[in-house]
């Protein structure tokens, strides 16, 4: 049996429609079941990773559960201190449960370590289910390219609003950018990947591109005219409030995205490709199945 967290989420979502498409035995966790599209085969299971004693039933009988819970909601305690409650309560309920192999998505990270609060918190989160469970898997990607992923969306919504992009210094960074069906593809091999077991690998596409680029292919594929305007400096605190306004995207969520991506976000090594022997889908194809799935509930500009 494997528990997929975050069932109700973008990525929880996907994995239980490719796992169960293989008919491997799913169980889902939700803190409120209501919100879960049934899926044939799967039970869900009400529990919130911020109490553990709710725990326990969702991982009996586990020998795999994935971790694919974030918190970015605004809180007096800060999204970071509720992702540490949150992985400790799990990662000691899994011990508990006697489960075998944790599986977590994370964030790829800047060359020297962490540099935002986001990203330290990603990786305390992977630091925490990795100990506790020694022969888990941490997967670390940047952006994924997916109709529902929060940072190509809101790329996708700014594109759409603005004649003038404005882009800040981090314009020229660089990043891989995978397609969602090739994460949702490593989530899915790992149980099946024994060299995969205690380590964290990097999981990208096959493009390096700038977040310039990205912009700019953007627009081309929704066909409309965009002017990138260069901003000097970082100005993450104007821009996040200008891209929250325009994008209609909670603050929270993207201030601490666009801190992100003040460094290059870049693979440390291609072992994942090697190990999986998956090949990513390019830029342009992930790109073009993103807004094929987008348009199937909301249209976009002159396409």
């Amino acid at each position: 049996m494997e528990l997929v967290t975050g069932s109700t989420g973008y990525m929880g979502g996907r994995l239980i429609e490719r796992l169960r498409a293989e008919g491997r035995l799913v169980r889902a966790l939700a803190r409120d079941a209501s919100r879960f599209a049934p899926v044939d085969g799967v039970d869900v299971i009400e529990g919130n990773v911020l109490k553990r004693e709710t725990l326990a039933a969702a991982l009996d009988g586990c020998s795999t559960a994935y971790y694919l819970v974030h918190s970015m909601e605004a809180g007096v305690a800060g999204f970071a201190a509720r992702d540490r409650t949150a992985a400790e309560n799990f990662a000691a309920a899994a011990v508990d449960a006697g489960v075998e192999r944790i599986v977590y998505l994370g964030g790829l990270l800047p060359e020297g370590g962490p540099q935002s609060e986001h990203l330290r918190s990603r990786l305390e989160v992977e630091e925490i289910l990795v100990e506790a469970v020694p022969r888990s898997t941490a997967l670390r990607a940047s952006i994924v390219i997916g109709a529902r992923s929060s940072s190509f969306s809101i790329l996708v919504r700014l594109v759409a609003s603005l004649r003038l992009v404005p882009l800040p210094s981090w314009r020229s960074n660089r990043t891989q950018p995978i397609f969602e069906g090739d994460a949702i593809e490593y989530l899915a091999c790992t149980p099946a990947t024994p060299e995969a077991e205690g380590r964290s690998l990097d999981i990208v596409g096959p493009e390096v591109m700038t977040y310039q680029e990205m912009v700019e292919r953007i627009a081309e594929a929704i066909g409309v005219g965009r002017m990138s305007l260069p901003v000097p400096a970082t100005q993450t605190p104007a821009a996040s409030a200008v891209v929250s306004a325009v994008t209609h995207q909670p603050l929270e969520l993207v201030r601490p995205l666009m801190q992100s991506l003040e460094h290059d976000l870049l693979p440390r090594n291609d072992d994942a490709s090697r190990i999986y022997r998956l090949t990513p889908h390019p830029f342009g194809r992930a790109l073009d199945h993103a807004l094929r799935d987008w348009e199937r509930g909301e249209t976009l500009a002159a396409r």
